[in-house]
């Protein structure tokens, strides 16, 4: 049996910040469940172009320590995730030892558009948690065929919500997977990961 994350922390994809519609309309949905949208470094310094990798890992690290403490749960009862880029941080977080409960990745940015070989899974085979995708089926970083294939490499719990016809922004599409995501939550805590 999975226990239900006590908190869930949400990072924004590369071209945005906290305030993100997706991630608002997740944190309305999973009320009162307590959640921290937060900025990286590069955002809170007014710059566009993201940190490298280890900046922005480190920053959930530390995020999430803050958040932990405020809350009063345990590292282990956090769940993490977030839009593209910040999910795909967030998991490179977890795989390099981060204490979490699960992982909500929406829009997993598989591979750049028209680069398929240059895949970001090098560190799915670390992945022990529940994992649940939410992705686009129309998402030009990664199709449904391939994003499952690569995903496969996990060893935790995975589950796939595909949005139909959903590219990777999701436009117009934030409360259906706003639902998707409170839906998968909530049943980690009644029958276990999926």
């Amino acid at each position: 049996m999975t226990p239900r994350p006590a908190a869930l922390l949400l990072t924004p994809g590369a071209g945005s910040d906290r305030n993100h519609p997706a991630l608002k309309a997740i944190e309305a949905a999973i009320a009162p469940l307590p959640t921290a949208r937060i900025d990286f470094p590069y955002r809170k310094a007014g710059r566009r172009a993201p940190d490298r990798a280890p900046v922005l890992v480190n920053c959930i690290r530390e995020e999430a320590a803050v958040f932990v403490a405020q809350s009063g749960i345990s590292p282990s009862a956090l769940a993490l995730g977030g839009r593209s880029m910040g999910g795909r941080m967030c998991s490179m977080a977890v795989a390099e030892g981060l204490a979490a409960s699960a992982l909500v990745l929406i829009s997993y940015p598989l591979h750049p558009p028209g680069k398929p070989d240059t895949l970001r899974v090098d560190h799915f085979s670390a992945l022990k948690v529940p994992c649940l995708f939410v992705s686009g089926t129309k998402d030009p970083f990664g199709a449904p065929a391939e994003l499952e294939r690569h995903a496969e490499k996990i060893p935790g719990p995975v589950t796939h919500v595909w949005i139909e016809g959903g590219g990777h922004d999701f436009k117009r599409h934030d409360d259906d997977v706003a639902e998707k995501v409170r839906d998968w939550l909530r049943g980690l805590g009644r029958r276990g990961a999926q």
